[in-house]
């Protein structure tokens, strides 16, 4: 089931995530960012409510948000929790009026199959690099950039 993150959510998301961060694989946050962006957060758990994988939707600009955070559990890889995520975000954007959504991702595959097209990041407005000052790569990112842009 997916649902919007709770509260009670955020141990559990930050966990996630930063299992992913130690890997390089995803950018680190801390307890307090997630508590700031929870409303950004929807989760996929299981009938225990035990979360499998989150994903968030991050609005940075006029018409332009980001699918960020996404992560699933490991051993639910391939289960198709992410592109229900990721759909769910997706959806999020269509009912809140935006049409340009991208991701910055070290998958792009995956992105492509749900409909995501590779962009040059140099096409991104400045303002999304905030979060990446953070990041140890930074400024010479290797994640890919990729765009969704739906008609409305």
């Amino acid at each position: 089931m997916i649902r919007y993150a709770r509260m009670e959510d955020v141990r559990e998301i930050h966990s996630l995530l930063n299992s992913y961060a130690k890997q390089g694989l995803l950018l680190a946050c801390s307890i307090s960012s997630l508590y700031d962006r929870l409303r950004d957060f929807v989760v996929y758990v299981d009938r225990e409510n035990v979360i499998m994988g989150v994903c968030a939707l991050h609005i940075t600009w006029e018409n332009l948000a980001e699918i960020r955070s996404l992560a699933v559990r490991e051993q639910h890889w391939g289960s198709g929790i992410g592109a229900k995520l990721v759909k769910q975000c997706l959806m999020e954007a269509d009912m809140l009026g935006i049409s340009s959504i991208f991701t910055l991702t070290y998958q792009p595959g995956f992105f492509r199959k749900l409909g995501f097209a590779d962009i040059d990041k140099r096409d991104l407005p400045h303002k999304i690099w905030s979060d990446c000052i953070n990041c140890s790569n930074f400024p010479d990112c290797d994640e890919e950039a990729l765009m969704y842009n739906r008609e409305m």
